[in-house]
């Protein structure tokens, strides 16, 4: 029997979100599909039990993209999805972030959330979709959970907001922020702008909250409605009282080893030796005692690291001390360098306290630009930003096992941050990939990257808008509202506090924000605090960089490529490419260039060396040449008959010289004067109404003018049609006008637009 199927609409700005349950996957906990117009996201969240042994909670938010979504099939050898593409990855964890933070803690179960592209309409964005469609599947199913929460994007196109907008409308926004919060708060933030003000980014975050309310009020009625009773969840054993008692214990040795001024590796030394000893003292079970009466190691070890994240949050709410000493608003030293590398286009070095990272600027053409296939209607992007975080970085030793999604999303937040000041296309055009190397972190190597790409890329000389720096920011609170906003965190603030909040930006306004929260929410006033303390670190952060390079260099390296600029008519982009793309490969290979070809004649050289690229420049540039009369020009012998050669005078069009216009004096065979190959300056004398080329050697020889040569001809030739008594209109047989056969004006000539030639 057809279960009964359930649906909710919500208006979300000016449109309806629709949510369905009822019919598909009745055995996962809860399954839901969410539409936008024709765009579906499907999810299901499942609970099981807890895993032994495990002292973390066991969330796993899996998003994976169908291309059938979009009618494409995939354009991998075995035509089906393999490993998650980066849209999907940043998918997961965008919908992951606010999920977590309403999970009581010390929660043990295994709890996973899928989701899937069932249809996208290359209209709607589906990410948005996904996190709503995860809060629905969770709030119906029988997992315990403190939400809901809503999702929507933000847009502003020429000053005026927009929720949910469109692809095209996202291609014409300033600004693309997405948020994800509770009835009270906001939990999350991803957002790209185009040097946006922090008092319109603040009025774009309050407008997003309150236009989240719709989806949470419709999740709350389909959890009364249709809810399954939650089950009970499984918890970590420890106590209150326990916790406290190990509190007492380490209080007054933690705070010893606080009032120094800390290194990483310090910290983490102090702190080692502390647990170690109250190991020792409180889970060594002496010889014939009940094992009972004693807390397990791992017990001890999870009270510890409560007490530590106590003491480190009183210290900073309480007296103003981080664990490395600074204030809440100090950021720490910074040093930089450029040129590292000699032979990379461009190259950055950007030190900020324990935190280092190398990026590497690579130029290339365009068309080696990125190809995506995706549900998307962006097919391609000319700007890559990749983030490598190896495990020397942190002083681990770790196996390799490509790259993480957390790699995979610092790497995107970079490339969101920089994007906005890569020159057009039309003004630079080169594919840029910047590789950040992070060779030491303790906090904040996702801003790092940021700034050392900047310094990469005016290394590298490119024209960027403006120089881009990044801080991130962290928050500490209590259960009294007491809360302390701290610039420039370190990895054990980023651990034991409650936010993690990335801006970056120009000296003009904000380019990229990530937030990413522990706590139940953020109200707006504090994002605006957090905003207002972040624009001074940055402004400070950047007036160091420019320190070292005040402006993008005014030339390219040596040894990267140049690029020239050609414009061809569309109707001989044929020519130039050839056969199988015969033409082109020849060119490159002939002059040592790469040459991009676009649909609209725009053609695109790059060689470092310059005269190699001239040579290329002139013979594209000769494509766009039409024919003239009585004009001169040096051209290639491309073919020889027994009535005349055939010469190539400019790209991709010839013309035939008579055997009788060869020379001046009587020539038998044209292999006795030339062969194939052979450079011969000849002047055009005809040009029939067919486009056929009558070429004259002789009339060069003798300096003859263009009606002398077309008289002499004549006389010598009698009346003739393209190819004359030997080589003229031969309707096909051997000669000029060949019918498409193998001759001439062949089918458009998209070879060589070529009228004689085989």
């Amino acid at each position: 029997m057809k279960p009964e199927t359930k649906r909710y609409s919500a208006l979300v700005g000016n449109k309806t979100i629709t949510i369905e349950t009822g019919k598909l996957a009745h055995q996962a906990g809860g399954a839901v599909t969410i539409a936008l117009e024709d765009s579906i996201v499907f999810a299901a969240a499942t609970m099981g039990g807890a895993r032994d042994g495990i002292d973390f909670f066991p969330l796993s938010v899996e998003y994976e993209e169908r291309l059938y979504a979009g009618g494409k099939i995939p354009g991998s050898f075995f035509r089906r999805e393999g490993r998650p593409s980066t849209d999907a990855i940043l998918t997961a964890r965008l919908t992951d972030r606010p999920l977590r933070p309403l999970f009581a803690h010390g929660m043990r179960n295994e709890v996973q959330v899928m989701m899937f592209s069932l249809s996208a309409d290359e209209n709607n964005p589906l990410d948005i979709l996904a996190i709503n469609a995860a809060s629905a599947a969770i709030m119906i199913s029988d997992i315990p959970w403190g939400g809901p929460v809503g999702a929507v994007r933000v847009g502003r196109v020429n000053g005026e907001f927009i929720i949910n907008p469109t692809f095209a409308e996202i291609a014409a926004s300033d600004l693309d922020l997405r948020l994800a919060g509770t009835k009270e708060a906001i939990l999350m933030v991803e957002c790209a702008a185009t040097m946006i003000p922090e008092d319109v980014m603040v009025q774009a975050l309050e407008l997003g909250h309150r236009s989240i309310q719709p989806l949470i009020e419709l999740q709350l009625q389909m959890a009364a409605e249709i809810g399954k009773p939650k089950k009970e969840a499984i918890f970590s054993n420890a106590t209150d009282e326990f916790n406290k008692k190990v509190l007492d214990r380490v209080s007054g040795p933690m705070n010893e080893l606080l009032d120094k001024p800390l290194s990483k590796v310090e910290f983490y030394s102090g702190m080692d030796a502390l647990l170690k000893t109250l190991v020792e003292d409180m889970a060594v079970v002496p010889e014939g005692a009940n094992t009972a009466d004693y807390p397990t190691a791992k017990e001890v070890s999870s009270a510890f690291a409560e007490a530590e994240g106590a003491i480190v949050r009183e210290r900073i709410l309480g007296l103003g001390k981080r664990p490395d000493g600074r204030t809440p608003t100090e950021i720490r030293p910074i040093w930089a360098e450029i040129e590292i590398s000699p032979r990379a286009h461009g190259s950055g070095l950007f030190t900020r306290g324990e935190t280092q990272v190398l990026t590497l600027a690579t130029l290339g053409t365009l068309g080696e630009a990125q190809e995506l296939d995706n549900l998307s209607p962006i097919d391609s992007k000319r700007y890559l930003h990749h983030y490598n975080f190896p495990p020397y970085c942190t002083g681990e030793v770790k196996p390799l096992r490509g790259q993480s999604r957390r790699e995979v999303g610092h790497g995107a937040l970079a490339e969101r941050a920089l994007e906005p000041v890569i020159p057009a296309e039309k003004d630079f055009p080169y594919t840029l990939r910047l590789v950040s190397e992070v060779l030491a972190s303790n906090g904040s190597s996702s801003m790092a990257s940021v700034c050392g790409s900047t310094l990469a890329l005016m290394d590298a000389g490119v024209p960027i808008l403006a120089p881009v720096a990044g801080v991130a920011m962290g928050l500490v609170t209590d259960s009294t509202g007491r809360y302390k906003i701290l610039t420039d965190i370190q990895g054990t603030e980023d651990h034991l506090g409650d936010m993690d909040f990335k801006v970056a930006g120009t000296k003009d306004g904000i380019t990229a924000l990530q937030m990413d929260i522990k706590i139940s929410g953020l109200s707006t006033e504090m994002m605006k605090e957090a905003l207002a303390q972040a624009k001074d670190a940055r402004l400070f952060i950047l007036g160091k960089m420019l320190e070292v390079i005040p402006e993008p260099r005014r030339s390219l390296k040596d040894h990267a490529p140049r690029i020239i600029t050609v414009k061809i008519p569309v109707d001989k982009i044929g020519a130039l490419i050839g056969p199988g793309g015969k033409n082109i490969r020849a060119l490159q290979e002939e002059t040592k260039v790469k040459i991009d070809v676009q649909e609209d004649g725009t053609v695109y050289i790059a060689s470092s060396d310059g005269a190699n690229a001239e040579i290329a420049r002139q013979r594209v540039e000769a494509l766009g040449e039409t024919v003239e009369l009585g004009r001169i020009y040096t051209g290639k012998i491309v073919r020889i008959a027994e009535f005349g050669a055939f010469v190539e005078i400019i790209p991709g069009t010839d013309g035939l010289v008579h055997i009788s216009q060869l020379a001046s004096e009587r020539v038998n065979k044209v292999e006795e004067m030339y062969d194939l190959g052979d450079e011969i300056t000849v002047m055009v004398t005809g040009i029939d109404p067919a486009g056929k080329i009558r070429l004259s050697r002789q009339a060069v020889l003798e300096g003859w003018t263009l009606e002398e040569a077309q008289e002499k001809d004549s006389k010598k030739s009698g009346p003739r049609t393209g190819g004359g008594d030997r080589g003229g209109n031969r309707g096909g047989d051997r000669g000029g006008n060949r019918g498409g056969d193998r001759g001439g004006n062949r089918s458009g000539g998209s070879d060589r637009n070529s009228n004689f030639r085989k």
